[in-house]
Parts: structure tokens; C-alpha cells; sequence
């Protein structure tokens, strides 16, 4: 199955673990410690973040660490960054609105 970051992103317990992981390794029970799903669950999801390239994992003696792979995460910023544009001309455009109705208020 192809997996790319998309699908990473897509579930909210692994971008959960990605922003664990932003601020520290873990191993991977350090990792289930901190969900309140089971540790199959997790190891699910670490795997497919394994598969999506955004995580890699290092074994130290019965220790599994979980590395992030920040570059990984880079396409789906630039996708996300594309319409950055779009939202804070719709965001003006609303404001405006807001302060017409204002000012016709004010004036009545």
C-alpha cells in the first residue's frame, strides 16, 4: 500500500504522536503511556507513520526509540501553505462586511 504524509496527517491520534514526538524521543511504550487507547492501537499508528517515512525507529537494547523525521512533514505544509492566501482574503473580506454593518448601525 503507498503511503505518503497525507495519510499520516489524516488520523488526529497520530498527529497527536507526530507533536509528541516534535518536542522528544520516545520509545514506544513511553509513547502508548501518554494515549489512553491500547498499545496494539498505537503500534498501529506508529507503524503507519513508520510506513509515511515520518517517524523512524531506533532499537537500543529492548528499546524501541521513535525518531520524527520533521522533512517528511514538509509537503503537507506547502500544500496547507497554498492556501494561507485564500483564507486571510476571506478573512478581510469578512471583516469588512463587519465594519459596514458597524458604521450603518452607528449612524442610526
Amino acid at each position: 500500500m503507498r503511503r505518503d504524509v497525507f495519510q499520516a496527517i489524516a488520523d488526529p491520534v497520530r498527529r497527536d504522536i507526530i507533536e509528541l514526538l516534535a518536542t522528544e524521543t520516545l520509545s514506544v511504550n513511553e509513547v502508548a503511556e501518554k494515549f489512553e487507547i491500547s498499545r496494539p492501537a498505537i503500534s498501529k499508528h506508529l507503524k503507519i507513520l513508520n510506513e509515511c517515512g515520518i517517524i523512524d525507529f531506533n532499537q537500543i537494547g529492548r528499546e524501541r526509540l521513535c525518531l520524527i523525521q520533521p522533512q517528511k512533514l514538509i509537503p503537507a505544509f506547502l500544500w496547507i501553505k497554498q492556501y494561507n492566501k485564500l483564507w486571510e482574503d476571506r478573512i478581510d473580506s469578512f471583516e469588512n462586511y463587519i465594519n459596514q454593518i458597524k458604521t450603518k448601525n452607528d449612524k442610526k
